[in-house]
C-alpha cells in the first residue's frame, strides 16, 4: 500500500476525507431544515403580489409592528390562534395562515406553502375594490352614479383580507373534519362487527386525530368568541377608520355600508342582507356580523366533531357491553366445569376406595356389591350436578 511523506496510507486519508465531507453535508442539511423561511408575499389594493425575502427587522420597519407581536407569526414557536388589532396593523395567526394586514397591504408568510397558495390566489381575486373592476371599461359602459354607489358600498380593505383568511381557515378545518368523518364512521362500524387488534388500533389512531383536530377548531372558535365579546377589540380592527379619521357625530356622513359583490362568501351574503349604515368610531356592527357569520361556521364544524366523539363513545360503550357479555359467558362455563369437576371427584373417590389393596370380609361372597356401588355413585353425582345447575339458574347466576 502506497504512503505519503508522513507515513500514512493514501487510501486511509481518502476514506477519512470522504467521511468528513459526508458529515459536513449532513450537518449543513440539518441546519437548512431548521432555518426559518424569510419569504413573504405582499398584496396591495389591486391584488398585485410582490414576493419579499426579508428578515423580521425589515418587516417591523415596513409595517410598524413590534417584535412581540411579530413573534406570534414565528412558525418555530407554538402560539394559539390569534387575531390582534394594533394601531396600524392586524396580526393574524390562524393555523397555517400567518399574516399582517394593514389599511392598504397584506403580508402573508410562506407563500410557497401548499396550504397558503390558494389563499394568495383568493386574495388576488377578492382584494381589488368593486369600483376598480370597472376601470378601463370606459365611462360610457358604467354610469358615474353606479360607481359612486359602489364606492359607498365598498367593504374596507382590511375586512376583505380578514374575510378571505377566515373563510380559508373555516373551509380548511371543515374539510379536515369531513375527511375524518369519512374514515371514522366505517372504521367504527367494522369494529362493532369484528373486534380485533387491527380494528382497535385503527380506531385509536382516528380518535387521536379527532382529539387534535377538535383542539385546533376549539382554539379558532375561542378566539372569535373572545373577539366578539369585546367591542373595543373589534374597534381596533377598523384600520381604514383610523387612517381616514372619525367624522363628527352630527355630520351624518356614513362611514361604510356592507358590500355586496357576487364573489363574497356565503356567510358574508347573510351579513349583507340588512345593508346597515354605521356611524361613529364605536360602531362595530359591520365587523360583528362578519365575525358572527364565521363563528357560526366554525361552531358547526365543532358540533360535527362533538357528534363524532359521541358516536365513538357510544361505540366504546357497545364494545364494553359485548366484552362484558363474553366475560359472563366464560364465568358460566367455568361454573358448569367446576360443578362437573366436583361430581367427578366424588365418583373418583369411591372408585379409589374400592381400588385399594385392602382385604374386605364381604368381598368373597358379595361380588355384585361393587357394581351397585358404582351405579348408585354415578346417580348421586349426576343428581348433585343437576341440583347445582338448577340452583344457579334459580338465583340468576347463569342464563336460562
Amino acid at each position: 500500500m502506497a504512503g505519503d511523506g508522513f507515513g500514512f496510507p493514501v487510501e486511509s486519508q481518502a476514506v477519512s476525507v470522504k467521511k468528513k465531507t459526508v458529515a459536513t453535508t449532513t450537518t449543513t442539511t440539518k441546519k437548512k431544515n431548521t432555518v426559518v423561511s424569510r419569504s413573504w408575499v405582499s398584496l396591495d389594493h389591486e391584488g398585485r403580489t410582490t414576493v419579499l425575502d426579508v428578515d423580521k427587522y425589515a418587516i417591523m420597519q415596513r409595517v410598524q409592528i413590534n417584535a412581540r407581536d411579530l413573534r406570534l407569526l414565528d412558525p418555530l414557536l407554538s402560539y394559539p390562534s390569534t387575531i390582534l388589532g394594533r394601531e396600524s396593523v392586524i396580526v393574524l395567526n390562524l393555523e397555517h395562515i400567518k399574516s399582517i394586514i394593514t389599511a392598504d397591504e397584506v403580508l402573508l408568510r410562506d407563500p410557497m406553502d401548499e396550504n397558503v397558495v390558494p389563499i394568495v390566489e383568493e386574495l388576488q381575486r377578492r382584494l381589488p375594490s368593486t369600483n376598480s373592476l370597472y376601470q378601463g371599461q370606459g365611462e360610457e359602459e358604467e354610469p358615474s352614479t353606479t360607481q359612486n354607489e359602489l364606492a359607498e358600498n365598498e367593504f374596507p380593505f382590511e375586512f376583505r383580507a380578514l374575510e378571505v383568511a377566515l373563510e380559508a381557515i373555516c373551509s380548511f378545518l371543515d374539510a379536515r373534519t369531513r375527511e375524518l368523518e369519512t374514515d371514522t364512521y366505517p372504521a367504527l362500524d367494522e369494529l362493532t362487527s369484528k373486534i380485533s387488534s387491527r380494528n382497535l388500533d385503527r380506531v385509536r389512531k382516528l380518535k387521536s386525530a379527532m382529539t387534535r383536530l377538535t383542539n385546533r377548531v376549539q382554539k379558532v372558535r375561542d378566539e372569535l368568541e373572545q373577539l366578539l365579546d369585546d367591542d373595543d377589540d373589534m374597534a381596533e380592527l377598523y384600520l381604514s377608520r383610523k387612517v381616514a379619521g372619525t367624522p363628527e357625530s352630527g355630520s351624518g356622513t356614513p362611514i361604510w355600508f356592507l358590500a355586496s359583490p357576487k364573489d363574497y362568501s356565503k356567510m358574508s351574503k347573510t351579513s349583507r342582507a340588512s345593508a346597515i349604515t354605521f356611524r361613529g368610531e364605536n360602531d362595530v356592527e359591520e365587523l360583528e356580523m362578519l365575525l358572527e357569520a364565521y363563528f357560526m361556521q366554525i361552531e358547526g364544524t365543532l358540533n360535527k366533531l362533538i357528534t363524532l366523539r359521541e358516536y365513538i363513545d357510544d361505540t366504546e360503550d357497545y364494545i364494553n357491553i359485548q366484552l362484558d357479555n363474553h366475560r359472563n359467558q366464560l364465568i358460566q362455563l367455568e361454573l358448569f366445569l367446576s360443578s362437573g369437576t366436583v361430581c367427578l371427584s366424588i365418583y373418583s373417590l369411591v372408585t379409589a376406595i374400592f381400588g385399594m389393596n385392602i382385604p374386605y370380609t364381604w368381598k368373597e361372597d358379595h361380588e355384585h356389591v361393587f357394581k351397585w356401588v358404582v351405579i348408585l355413585t354415578g346417580i348421586v353425582c349426576a343428581t348433585i350436578y343437576v341440583s347445582l345447575s338448577s340452583y344457579a339458574r334459580s338465583k340468576g347466576l347463569v342464563g336460562s
